[in-house]
């Protein structure tokens, strides 16, 4: 037994649910770790966030009661050991959106809709006190593991980032730097639950949220149109685009800038991220993820006001080939 079994199994003892069945249900990009507990006909989740290497999840809570308070369906506390890491939470089922669009195809629409408005509406609450507001250049600076992870991962080589996150910084500044919403950062179909017994935005479960911060609009429908784990249709994202910038009285073209922009800082990102997965953290099942991350970006710098940083990413990046994921692959876990 491991000192985290024997800390959670303490824990749960402690709760009531110590003689529960205990089977895993899913873990994340951290090193957070969820187990699904069944006590007669009674389940929870046990949340297992190591403090040393995970999330804090004081602020799990804390942003859990935030959209509680609010109507929306996040996770109920039913214990809590933040010392060890330890919560054990209201189980929200199995209607996974990406697991019930990949079963019928059809409910993609109507699911994104639903999603659409429950973010909408976040972003029409008062903003809580103490979340995290990061200007245009630590963005830029964010995006910048394309180049320290990703393009290290395949040329071996470091470079420079100035000119990539100066670009980056005055694109932002220009197009993505207005008033502040709450974003909830990882908004997207692994981590949205239907929930078709509740009613209106309730129905719409939240998951994944405790990096939640300041930021500009177009964010979590970016995360949530271009899915690193699932192509969304073409027709749906246009529809939730159009019903965003309806919603909330946009300027279409201005809003269309900003998404590239955004979109792009997003992409680039997230390839360091799934690079640094596999080197340092020895993951490489998301290095699978990458060439659909790639088009993304593509598609991000194709937009007119993005010409410039199209040129910087194209002279800096290399593609993700087969042979290229390859490559990154085989230095999987060599840099720890």
């Amino acid at each position: 037994m491991t000192d985290r079994r024997a800390l959670s199994t303490s824990f749960l003892d402690a709760a009531g649910w110590g003689s529960a069945d205990r089977a895993y249900l899913a873990g994340d990009a951290s090193d957070r770790r969820y187990d699904r507990l069944a006590l007669g006909a009674k389940t929870a989740v046990l949340m297992d966030t190591p403090p040393e290497q995970g999330d804090d999840p004081a602020t799990f809570l804390k942003i859990a009661g935030y959209l509680l308070q609010h109507g929306l369906s996040a996770p109920r506390c039913l214990a809590q050991d933040l010392s060890h890491g330890f919560l054990l939470l209201e189980d929200l089922g199995d209607g996974i959106f990406a697991k019930l669009i990949a079963d019928d195809p059809r409910l993609e629409p109507r699911l994104y809709r639903a999603a659409v408005d429950a973010l909408i509406y976040v972003q029409s609450l008062p903003i809580p006190p103490d979340l995290p507001n990061l200007m245009a250049a630590d963005w830029a600076k964010a995006a910048g593991f394309a180049l320290t992870w990703y393009r290290f991962a395949i040329t071996g080589q470091q470079i420079t980032a100035d000119a990539f996150e100066a670009e980056l910084t005055d694109l932002l500044r220009r197009h993505a730097d207005g008033p502040r919403v709450v974003i909830l950062r990882d908004f997207h179909a692994e981590n949205l639950l239907w929930l078709p017994d509740r009613v209106g935005r309730a129905q719409v479960g939240l998951l994944d949220f405790q990096l939640a911060q300041l930021g500009q609009p177009g964010y979590d429908l970016v995360s949530l149109l271009q899915d690193a784990r699932r192509d969304v249709s073409p027709q749906t994202v246009q529809q939730m685009k159009i019903h965003f910038i309806g919603a909330g009285g946009l300027n279409a073209s201005d809003f269309e800038a900003a998404y590239a922009v955004l979109g792009a800082q997003r992409a680039l990102r997230i390839l360091g991220v799934f690079a640094r997965l596999c080197l340092a953290a020895g993951k490489p099942g998301y290095l699978a993820l990458m060439p659909r991350v790639w088009v993304h970006l593509q598609q991000n710098l194709s937009h007119p006001s993005l010409v410039a940083l199209a040129k910087i990413c194209a002279d800096m990046l290399p593609e993700p080939t087969p042979q290229a994921l390859a490559l990154i692959g085989s230095k999987c876990g060599h840099f720890r």
